[in-house]
């Protein structure tokens, strides 16, 4: 998941799960037992990533993520891995959480809304847009071969 969130860059994956992993041992005291740990370690790397690309200026809040058409067209029948990975990279940081959390890590909208501090219907909002951004730009780079 960290590599996800770090759009590809081994580098910036790295650091993300060594902060993750210096946080949970400095906080592992206050963990309550109330979810799984795993969900306690997303949520801690979310926050990370989340500070992370604040303070680069690359933050993008879910409310000013533009909307996208609700029209969606059937995927490509074949779609490439490379393609697939641009195509979530190039979403916006709201669009792809939420997509990595729900269809790749198998998150339920309720336990994203949580981890990111929204409403479940707004988590499934954003993936329904997320999905619908990926289908486009792979039916664009379909086109583009064509």
């Amino acid at each position: 998941m960290a590599l996800r969130l770090a759009r590809g860059s081994e580098d910036e994956a790295r650091d993300l799960v060594q902060e993750t992993w210096i946080r949970a041992a400095r906080r592992l005291s206050t963990f309550r037992w109330e979810s799984a740990l795993s969900t306690w370690l997303v949520s801690i790397a979310l926050n990370c990533d989340r500070e992370r690309r604040r303070g680069a200026g690359r933050e993008t809040p879910f409310e000013d993520v533009e909307a996208v058409e609700e029209v969606v067209r059937e995927a490509p029948a074949r779609v490439e891995p490379v393609d697939l990975a641009r195509a979530i990279d190039a979403l916006p940081d709201g669009y792809r959480r939420v997509l990595i959390l729900h269809d790749l890590e198998g998150y339920t909208h309720d336990e994203i809304g949580r981890l990111l501090g929204v409403e479940a219907g707004t988590s499934k909002s954003q993936l329904h847009r997320a999905r619908a951004r990926v289908r486009a730009q792979l039916e664009a780079a379909e086109g583009g071969i064509r």
